[in-house]
């Protein structure tokens, strides 16, 4: 588990770094921490690492605030864990715009950043799904079932995984669905296709073959990208 730590006070983010090490040898889970000064310098991080799984923020920062940052980020990712760290709760009714999933009031009790921890953790074990439009319905879709999404005009076709016409009209556009889709399962492998890394059984030059024997087309540009994920996700597992 990849964890971010943007505050600009160093004894906090040292306190705690500690009491996120002591909950990982209890909970037996292996993290990683990383600790940025400042929004500015995780943005840039964050340009070539969006594989982070939480987020604990400072909200009242030198230069970007922590608001400002978590609204950023939650532009670009829907599934990452943000905890706000404050001295204030100014600032709560903001925090449900970003999808808050708690805020830890200073000085930071040990007992609390650990409780956060395992929610973090119950949400991930939870079944993955996204919320698709249907005309005026909403659709429900598991995430594991996804092979891929097609553009289609001005919504998409989501392929399930089991083959044949498995498919799911959306009016929701791909750009819309990539922003709701974890970074780590999915990645753009060509102009109109997004890809589900878990269902795919091999990648050649042109194609990407699924277990279903369904194919996409993946582009040149792209192709390393997708090899690179689809690598990672094997070894993790």
């Amino acid at each position: 588990m990849k964890i971010a730590i943007i505050e600009d006070e160093g004894p906090h983010a040292q306190l705690l770094a500690l009491y996120l090490g002591n909950w990982s040898k209890r909970a037996q889970i292996h993290i990683v921490v990383r600790i940025f000064s400042s929004a500015e310098s995780f943005l840039f991080a964050w340009e070539n690492e969006k594989d982070f799984d939480v987020l604990f923020v400072d909200i009242q920062m030198r230069g970007m605030n922590g608001m400002d940052l978590a609204k950023r980020v939650r532009r670009e990712n829907a599934r990452v864990a943000i905890i706000f760290t404050t001295g204030i709760t100014d600032y709560m009714e903001e925090g449900y715009e970003v999808e808050a999933l708690h805020y830890l009031v200073k000085p930071l009790e040990e007992e609390k950043v650990a409780a956060c921890m395992s929610r973090v953790v119950e949400r991930q074990t939870e079944k993955k799904c996204i919320l698709l439009r249907q005309g005026n319905e909403i659709c429900k879709m598991e995430l594991d079932r996804i092979n891929y999404i097609e553009a289609c005009g001005h919504g998409c076709l989501v392929s399930v995984a089991g083959g044949g016409e498995r498919v799911c009209e959306t009016s929701d556009g791909i750009s819309q669905i990539e922003k709701m889709l974890p970074d780590d399962l999915f990645v753009r492998c060509h102009r109109s296709y997004l890809c589900g890394i878990h269902n795919i059984r091999h990648i050649d030059r042109t194609e990407i073959i699924f277990d279903d024997g369904s194919r996409i087309p993946v582009s040149r540009r792209l192709r390393n990208e997708v090899n690179q994920l689809f690598i990672r996700y094997y070894r993790q597992s």
